[in-house]
Parts: structure tokens; C-alpha cells; sequence
């Protein structure tokens, strides 16, 4: 079974039934299908061959999610690449790649006529849209038109060949480039469809960037049901966003923290009829228990399910609804056809009830880094039964009965006064003060202590804390070491192009 497949099979069941709404758009199945065909002749007519990868530098809609099936229609290796990406850093990941091809739009044009000229293995640029005259990307096509002839050869593609290559964030040093087998993402869509129990029926409101694997696996699984998705450019504006919702029942909303923290300041939500929402989905960092209680209360009849994962397996814990009042700041155990387990320094194999590094196992988990053998050994590493297993860099804590709970990625560990604080911990505590929107805290250079917490707050619009506040509140709820020694007080915190909160620069 190969990641396109279940597209395919619905094109045959009900290519009637509508597969995207953008905007005032809708397309069917079929409609999808034709498009992608379109895409896929296309590109094989410019030498596109199997294995080649092709990179999708565009926003939400119907282009991409045409372009993705098309370059997996011909046996090419799809590279999401998110449309806020400056010209420089697109070079780098299309020339680390070799890509043969970009898919793109006139909009994105400064980006791309300044990235693609240094970059010799780009064979062709398809635009959609009108691209301006004089453009010095040579290899410029036009948008492959969805009655357009769409002859192509299907090539013999197995489920080991690479389907995606997703490049990380690159918070620390240069991007990397994640491996991604069909049966890797298969594998991943399915078990990650089934414990959320999507439906045929579900509409999903998509607001988040596809070239994130969490927009993107919204898209790939809900073909597998023949479900419908909403796509939004983004979530810059949540009130086009919610009269969309409405105006389309939206039964499932996967979103980030970031997200909820600008609905749940929103003073006018109960006037939204968000009565069809069944589910709310949240991954990217875990929510804090305050966010959760609120998120509760303005939407009772939607079941929340709390994710943690990663980019080179995807998907890796999820926690029922059911364990939300009993252990709210849990991520959960680790999902179906999945084992997971925490580890010491030395990779020995911890109990429950101790804390140590998450590794993962199962047909999820990526090939590798892309032509980086050295920090793909770094990530990767023998298992029990023969196979590699994913050493994921994220402290966990079991509690007794072996429910996870993030700690911190390995290297955000703050060594205050001789202790180890996790910034996630204190982070937990200043977003239970009421008035408190998000947080962040890192470790900053101390003569005395090593490192010193300082915490980065905004406040909700008419919420007034001051540093002697929250320093009294961390005080009275954690050890007096993990208190913060400052706190800044700031209108927004940077964000990372998928949402995260980017701590980076932060001192």
C-alpha cells in the first residue's frame, strides 16, 4: 500500500463528494484527482523520474494537496517547504536535496527567483498563477491546467521507497532533511486515524501550514476516510477562521498552543455556533492544565485529545480523553503498532516511575537525515529486535503506571544552583496565574548560579501582573531553585513558521 492509494480508492467510491473547501471553493474527489494527474504528466514530461524530489513551495489549497499526489503518482519524494521560508534558506534546502523541481505560485516569486538560479538540479518551475515577465527563474512553466492532457507512466513503486522529505525547523544549526517511506507514512496516518476515530463524515478545519506534518497528515487522513478538509491559509485572523467553522460544521479543529491561546482571549466566542465540533486536537508543545480546563468549558461537547511527536516519526503518544481529569498534564502512552520506552545516559532501559530520554520503535519511524549519516547514527541506533530505533532528545517522566509526561528536550535543561529545572515545569506554573496568556522560560548566564530562570510572560488584554507577581506565585507552587530570577514582560513571543514558541535569542 503506498501513500496515495487511499486517495485513489476514493476517487473510485464517491469522486462526487467534495474533498476541499478553500475559500469559496469546492472540489470533489474527482476534481482533486484531475488535478493531480495533470500535475504528475507534467512533470514527467520535464524528466521528473522516480525517486526525484520535487519541492512544494506554496501555501494552503488546492495546488499543493494536487501537487503532493501528483509527484507520488510518478514515484517522486514530495518536500513540503513552508511558503514563510526566505530565499536563502530555500536555496539551501533545494540544493541539500538536489531537487529536480519546485511547484510554487507568482505570489511567492521574490522567494523563489532569488533561491532557484543557484541551485543547478532545478530542471523546472511550475507557477500557479501568473508569473511576472523577466522573472531570472529560467526554468519557468505555467500551472498545469486540470483539463490538461495527463498521460503518465506509473513506475514501480514499493512501500520502502521514500514517499516525503520533511526538513526539520533547524533551530540549531542548518535544516535536516527527514526520510519518509510510504510505509513509514502509511503506517503513521493509520494508526494515528484510529485512535482519534476519524470518520467519513468528519469535516476538519485545517489553519495549520501543510508544509507542517500536522497540516499535512490532516489532509492524508482524512482521504483515507473520504472526509472533507477546510483549508486556511493560516490562523492570523481567528474570526475569519471561526465564521468558517460555522459556516462549514466543522466536527474536528487540530490545532497548537499558540492557537488556543488567542481563542480562549477571545471575549466574543460564545457568539460562534460551534456546536458540530465533536473533536479538538492538539500537538507541537503540550498545553498547559489552565488552557486545558478553559478549552473544556467553551467547547463541552468535543473530546480533546493531547499529542506529543516529532517530525522524523511523526506521531509517537497520544492521551485518551478519558485520562484528561485524571492525569491533565500527561501526552499519554504511546499509540497503536508503536512501542515506546525511556532510557538512561548509557541506554539502558528505565522502570516506570523514572525519567530518561523517549526512544521510539516502529514502522514509523524515518529512514534516516537525508546524505547526513553522522547525525542520523546520533538519532538512530540498534533495537531489541534487529531494527533501528528513534532516540527522540526529549526527557519524559513515567508515573507508576507508565503515562508520560514531557520534561524538556535534552539540550533546554536549565543547571541552576547546582539543580536541574525543567523550563516546561515552571512554564506549567506561571500559565496557571490568571491573566497569563504564554510563557517561556530559559536559562540565562549567572556569575553565581550557572544559570539563571528567567521567564518571558504576555498577558491577556487587560490583565495586570507585575515580576514580583509571579516570582511569589513560583515560590508558593515549586522549589524555591526553579523560581525565575527575572521575568520580562513582553507584547508577543517569537514563533517558529510551524507556531512553536521559538526561544532562540531569548535573554
Amino acid at each position: 500500500m503506498l501513500l496515495h492509494h487511499d486517495f485513489e480508492s476514493q476517487v473510485v467510491r464517491h469522486g462526487g463528494k467534495v474533498a476541499l473547501i478553500c475559500a469559496e471553493a469546492r472540489y470533489t474527489y474527482a476534481d482533486v484527482d484531475r488535478a493531480a494527474r495533470a500535475i504528475a504528466a507534467a512533470l514527467q514530461a520535464a524528466g521528473v523520474q522516480r525517486g526525484d524530489r520535487v519541492a512544494l513551495f506554496l501555501d494552503n489549497g488546492i495546488e499543493f494537496v494536487a501537487g503532493v499526489l501528483g509527484i507520488l503518482k510518478i514515484g517522486a519524494v514530495f518536500m513540503p517547504i513552508n511558503p514563510l521560508t526566505k530565499d536563502d534558506k530555500l536555496a539551501y534546502m533545494l540544493g541539500d536535496a538536489r531537487a529536480s523541481a519546485v511547484l510554487t505560485s507568482a505570489a511567492l516569486e521574490p522567494v523563489w527567483s532569488a533561491a532557484v538560479p543557484k541551485v543547478a538540479s532545478v530542471r523546472a518551475v511550475f507557477v500557479a498563477g501568473s508569473a511576472s515577465a523577466g522573472s531570472s527563474a529560467s526554468p519557468c512553466r505555467e500551472w498545469p491546467a486540470a483539463d490538461a492532457p495527463a498521460a503518465f507512466q506509473s513506475p514501480s513503486t514499493i512501500d520502502q521507497d521514500l514517499a516525503s522529505i520533511i526538513y526539520t525547523s533547524g533551530s540549531t544549526g542548518f535544516p535536516k532533511g527527514v526520510m519518509l517511506t510510504h510505509l513509514n507514512m502509511v503506517s503513521a496516518a493509520r494508526s494515528v486515524s484510529t485512535y482519534l476515530g476519524l470518520r467519513e463524515a468528519d469535516i476538519i478545519l485545517c489553519a495549520l501550514p501543510l508544509a507542517f506534518d500536522y497540516g499535512l497528515y490532516q489532509v492524508l487522513m482524512a482521504f483515507r476516510f473520504g472526509a472533507t478538509v477546510v483549508l486556511e491559509r493560516n490562523f492570523s485572523f481567528p474570526v475569519k477562521v471561526l465564521e468558517r467553522m460555522v459556516a462549514t460544521r466543522t466536527t474536528v479543529f487540530p490545532g497548537v498552543p499558540t492557537m488556543f491561546a488567542m481563542l480562549t482571549a477571545m471575549k466574543d466566542l460564545a457568539r460562534f455556533d460551534l456546536a458540530s465540533l465533536r473533536m479538538i486536537t492538539n500537538t507541537a508543545a503540550a498545553l498547559p492544565e489552565s488552557r486545558i480546563r478553559e478549552l473544556r468549558a467553551l467547547f463541552p461537547q468535543a473530546t480533546l485529545f493531547s499529542m506529543y511527536g516529532l517530525t522524523e516519526c511523526k506521531r509517537v503518544t497520544y492521551l485518551p480523553p478519558e485520562q484528561l481529569d485524571i492525569r491533565p498534564t500527561s501526552v499519554g502512552r504511546g499509540m497503536p503498532n508503536e512501542e515506546v520506552w525511556l532510557v538512561d545516559d548509557e541506554g539502558r532501559r528505565l522502570p516506570n516511575g523514572s525519567t530518561g530520554e523517549l526512544v521510539i520503535r516502529g514502522s514509523n519511524v524515518m529512514r534516516g537525515y537525508w546524505e547526513k549519516p553522522r547525525e542520523t547514527a546520533e538519532r538512530l541506533k540498534p533495537g531489541p529486535n534487529g531494527e533501528m530505533i528513534l532516540h527522540s532528545g526529549d526527557l519524559f517522566r513515567t508515573d507508576e503506571e507508565g503515562w508520560l509526561y514531557f520534561v524538556a528536550r535534552r539540550d533546554d535543561i536549565i543547571k541552576s544552583r547546582g539543580e536541574k529545572v525543567s523550563p516546561r515545569e515552571v512554564e506549567n506554573a506561571i500559565s496557571a496565574i490568571d491573566g497569563v496568556s504564554e510563557v517561556a522560560v530559559v536559562g540565562i548566564d549567572d556569575p553565581v548560579l550557572g544559570q539563571a530562570i528567567k521567564a518571558f510572560v504576555t498577558l491577556r488584554p487587560g490583565a495586570e501582573l507585575t515580576e514580583r507577581d509571579v516570582i511569589r506565585h513560583c515560590l508558593a507552587t515549586l522549589e524555591s531553585f526553579m523560581a525565575p530570577k527575572a521575568v520580562e514582560f513582553v507584547e508577543s513571543l517569537p514563533k517558529t513558521d510551524t507556531g512553536k514558541i521559538k526561544k532562540t535569542g531569548l535573554v
